[in-house]
């Protein structure tokens, strides 16, 4: 893992305090899929098992932060701030949808 890790980013392993480990996943892999990540698990110096949850543990994180964090170039940061600061009238049609909003949340 990279220094993107988070203090509150749990470690999959070689923590001081390890967490039971009572959930169990199970999968099935095509024989060349095993043999690549056999060759991987090999290449790195560990487990097979180790290296399958290790891998999928980080892509799990990687893929949550992808899915949490918004990158915004600078000038559409500027642009973001802009409309949040100073934000347009709403024309006839924003009332109107307002209007209806409210009147269905009192109903």
């Amino acid at each position: 893992m990279t220094a993107e890790r988070t203090a509150r980013t749990p470690r999959p392993r070689g923590s001081r305090r390890a967490a039971t480990k009572s959930a169990r996943v199970d999968a099935r892999l095509t024989g060349e899929q095993k043999e690549i990540v056999t060759r991987a698990a090999e290449l790195t110096g560990r487990s097979l098992t180790d290296f399958m949850i290790t891998s999928a543990y980080e892509n799990a994180l990687r893929t949550i932060r992808e899915h949490q964090v918004i990158a915004l170039s600078a000038n559409d940061a500027r642009a973001f701030v802009n409309a949040l600061a100073n934000p347009p009238e709403p024309n006839k049609a924003a009332r109107r949808a307002a209007s209806r909003f409210l009147k269905s949340r009192s109903a």
